[in-house]
């Protein structure tokens, strides 16, 4: 069987959540046009990534500006995700955008969600990224576990991990394990120059990836630059920052790239089919023939992160 793989490096409308969902779901009718069985975007692109907490600012605009993150923060589901779905479901294809998800108990927590919606214009489920980095800890929580398995889908099952997720080995192996054959690797897309070395770290790690799941890996980085921000704190601050020039490929079963890299504002398509993926399988399944579960296994433990649990008094 063979499917279509779109990445798709675009930049949102910075802490814009309506702007930036019309956006996306523009971008995903035009994927649809294009043929995408599969189309993805990078790190938290509804409503973009929180670059301000690596910025040298004061300490009490860094707070702000948070707070700011959590009022355009998503529900999932909720009305951005209706309108999501509904773009998936008349573009026919599946999508898989990261977005910044409202902790709708507490209010106050965001976490660095993956979500998964399928060409019928259903959420399939969603991940939320296990160990925010760095400065990103100051901005968004803790995911756990329940989100952390590939989705079959008619063509493929397909997978996702957050930027660097996939520098902590463990979630990779998990996903792995459970036979995903398309992996999105959702980064932010702050890279060094040029895009295109080979020893930047999200090529680095999305090519290792394809060679160890002997899967396909669509590697999608987001864009923000000051000069398309029209609001005037925001572009001050990012101005400060490395501006996130996406750096988007598509990486065969082999650990090749197949497509790209991405150019400013573009979707990158590249074709796929199980016949390679099953080549590369038969080759090293890290998960069944070329593993040693005598001496090495993994454990798993998908009970939901509960703060407030209630008993029942007899």
């Amino acid at each position: 069987m063979t499917f279509r793989l779109a990445a798709i490096q675009s930049a949102p409308v910075l802490l814009d959540r309506q702007a930036s969902t019309d956006k996306a779901c523009e971008l995903i009718g035009k994927a649809g046009e294009m043929g995408a069985t599969v189309a993805a975007f990078g790190e938290t692109w509804l409503p973009g990534y929180p670059r301000w907490v690596h910025a040298r600012i004061p300490y009490q605009q860094r707070r702000q500006l948070t707070a700011r993150y959590l009022g355009a923060a998503v529900v999932i589901p909720g009305p951005e995700t209706d309108q999501l779905c509904a773009a998936a479901r008349a573009a026919g294809t599946d999508v898989v955008i990261g977005v910044a998800e409202l902790d709708e108990t507490s209010a106050g927590t965001v976490y660095c969600t993956l979500l998964f919606i399928s060409a019928e214009g259903e959420i399939l489920g969603k991940h939320r990224k296990m160990k925010p980095t760095d400065g990103e800890r100051t901005a968004w929580g803790e995911g756990d576990a329940t989100g952390l398995r590939p989705y079959r889908r008619q063509y493929a099952s397909i997978s996702g991990l957050n930027c660097w997720e996939h520098n902590m080995v463990l979630p990779g192996y998990a996903l792995m394990a459970q036979g995903t054959q398309v992996h999105v690797a959702a980064f932010p897309g702050h890279e060094t120059e040029p895009a295109a070395m080979s020893s930047t770290r999200q090529l680095l790690l999305a090519r290792a990836f394809a060679s160890q799941a002997a899967a396909y890996v669509v590697l999608v980085g987001g864009l923000i630059h000051p000069d398309d921000i029209s609001d005037p704190e925001l572009r001050d601050v990012v101005a400060t920052t490395q501006p996130m020039n996406g750096g988007s490929y598509i990486i065969d079963p082999m650990g090749e790239i197949i497509a790209g890299p991405a150019e400013g504002e573009e979707i990158l398509i590249a074709e796929g089919s199980l016949d390679t993926v099953r080549t590369a399988k038969a080759m090293c399944d890290v998960a069944g023939h070329y593993s040693r579960p005598d001496l090495l296994r993994l454990v798993i433990n998908r009970t939901p992160s509960r703060r407030l649990v209630e008993e029942e008094l007899s």
